[in-house]
């Protein structure tokens, strides 16, 4: 379109205005006379002829022609005549709020009455603000937190209680300085929010009793991570607001909240294996599982299953086993014991392909440098995966693989990121399934058993679901359904298949599993195959052919009659 036609942009001046005439003459007594029609003929051509036809006549012209007839392009500058520069970067705003639940945007409009789309939490919960914590059902009942922390603090032991909870309200202080466009989904409302669920089930503060917690040492970490990785998180210290990624902060306090996160790891490992705990679990931030060798990422400052590990090796334990059932790969724990056969690493996690995040884990990663088979990942091919899907890998992959593994200590890597209404993992495991699973490890290793926090977004998922495992680790809950009555879905079913053919390399005890489950299903393959082809006979023969004329062809495509041959000799 061409605009401000009385005052030309391509001409500056009444010498440029000349110039352009002169040479439009030169050039036109240079061609042939009828190789060019006359621009008024075209001009007047155009004026009858569609818009559509009149635009693409107008690109055709040259500058000369545009120049010579401007009259035709007026009307264009009167359709612009309210137009501004500044309309093109006019945004329309529009009005959104913050899950207090799951941290999810959502629109500020009437169509779901005020609920989070994500997790249906109301727009006005009081969860977790102003150091509260309610259940869903009545916004009324609050539970102080604080109070509840300074109880778990002041508390050393409790009588009779066998199940160790590591604490410190320390790690809440590390949190994200400058908010982006919507509040960083690991904050410290997470440990909040399980503290006073555990608070409302008379767990801890009561039954349970905390440890005291210590910074983890350097010389501790370097067993873990390399110098520079130790020094670049000690560096942040030094800093109001750091990022070593785009989604993994640091402030001031965010050095110390890692240290004493690792050192309640490791010191709940050496007091488990050493006989002063049954078993413990590390309410802790931030998480671990993502942190490498030499690489901060994933929400993970230092390794926190991989500083345990290490520390009940130190106590006594000679094999360990590292269960991860976040819905996010452990990158960061596989890359560390890849090449150690002491320790084997299996992850259950949703994978798609590599496209979802990190990428990593992949079923034929498997370990390498002579550790071969200590590395089992599971990976999920798609989202929504729920309890039947794990608990059937757990029962025909995990469980075979780690028995004949025979660990002396067992760590769960327990992210309930994979929960039902988690705003990061969209899938569907609920907290009995969590319950279920942790049974099924129970009878591993003498019931020495570490769960350590990782990922988990959605607060009321993660404190239901952390307060199930606890009351598995006390002795309260008793599985929901048996195992051998979970039918996965065809996708979990594939993987689990998938998984076990690599797997019977190195670990005996599946291959009579897979056989098994390789002839299952053929069988639901078969069957499948006769039901489609019975429905397919019955779209083909409609009911009413029954009767009449096409009696005889409806009772032959429905298999009732059967045509003979003679037989000649």
């Amino acid at each position: 379109m061409v605009t401000g036609a009385p005052e030309m942009n391509f001409v500056k001046s009444k010498e440029a205005e000349n110039n352009l005439q002169k040479q439009g003459v030169e050039a036109a007594a240079e061609r042939d006379d009828n190789s060019l029609p006359d621009a008024t003929d075209e001009v007047a051509e155009a004026k009858a002829q569609p818009d559509a036809k009149r635009v693409k006549l107008q690109k055709e012209l040259t500058f000369q022609d545009m120049y010579q007839n401007q009259e035709l392009f007026a009307e264009d500058d009167e359709e612009d005549d309210d137009w501004e520069p500044s309309q093109l970067n006019k945004c329309v705003e529009v009005a959104k709020w913050f899950c207090k639940n799951c941290t999810m945007d959502n629109l500020d409009n009437d169509d779901n009455d005020g609920l989070c789309e994500t997790c249906w939490e109301h727009k006005d919960s009081k969860i977790a603000s102003c150091g509260h914590y309610t259940s869903s059902l009545a916004q009324e009942d609050l539970i102080e937190i604080q109070p509840i922390i300074k109880d778990v603090n002041s508390q050393e032991s409790a009588e009779n209680s066998s199940t160790a909870i590591g604490f410190d309200e320390r790690m809440l202080l590390h949190a994200e300085v400058e908010m982006k466009s919507n509040p960083h989904p690991e904050r410290p409302d997470r440990l909040q929010a399980i503290a006073a669920s555990l608070a409302r089930a008379g767990i801890f503060p009561g039954r349970c009793y905390s440890i005291p917690a210590r910074e983890i040492t350097q010389e501790e970490l370097m067993k873990v991570h390399t110098l520079e990785h130790v020094e670049s998180v000690e560096v942040t210290s030094e800093l109001k607001s750091s990022y070593f990624t785009p989604d993994t902060y640091a402030n001031e306090h965010s050095a110390c909240a890692a240290r004493l996160a690792a050192g309640l790891c490791a010191d709940l490992a050496s007091a488990i294996v050493s006989g002063r705990a049954k078993n413990g679990f590390a309410l802790v931030r931030p998480p671990g599982h993502h942190a490498g060798v030499k690489r901060v990422m994933g929400f993970c400052l230092h390794n926190n299953a991989a500083v345990a590990a290490l520390a009940a090796q130190a106590a006594g334990a000679r094999k360990v086993l590292i269960l991860d059932w976040d819905v996010h790969h452990g990158n960061g724990t596989q890359e560390i014991f890849d090449q150690n056969k002491s320790v084997l690493y299996i992850s259950l996690h949703r994978h798609e392909g590599g496209q979802f995040y990190p990428g990593t884990g992949a079923a034929h990663e498997v370990g390498s440098m002579g550790a071969e088979g200590y590395c089992v990942n599971v990976p999920w091919s798609r989202g929504g995966v729920g309890d039947n899907d794990y608990c059937f890998a757990f029962q025909h992959v995990v469980l075979p693989i780690a028995s004949e593994f025979a660990p002396d200590f067992t760590i769960i890597s327990a992210g309930f990121d994979a929960a039902r209404g988690d705003p990061l993992g969209c899938c569907d495991v609920t907290p009995s399934g969590y319950a279920q699973m942790t049974h099924m490890l129970n009878a591993l290793s003498g019931g020495k058993m570490l769960v350590i926090l990782e990922g988990g977004y959605n607060l009321r998922s993660i404190s239901s679901s952390a307060t199930k495992v606890i009351k598995v680790l006390l002795g309260d809950e008793s599985p929901v359904c048996e195992p051998e009555n979970s039918f996965p879905t065809k996708a979990g079913l594939q993987t689990v298949l998938e998984v076990l053919e690599i797997q019977m390399k190195f670990w005996p005890s599946v291959e009579p599993i897979l056989r098994n489950l390789q002839s299952l299903w053929k069988m639901h393959c078969l069957e499948k195959k006769s039901k489609q082809t019975k429905k397919r006979r019955r779209i083909l023969a409609p009911m009413w052919w029954r009767w009449g004329r096409k009696s005889f062809l409806f009772h032959l495509l429905n298999g009732h009659l059967r045509v003979k041959s003679k037989r000649f000799c």
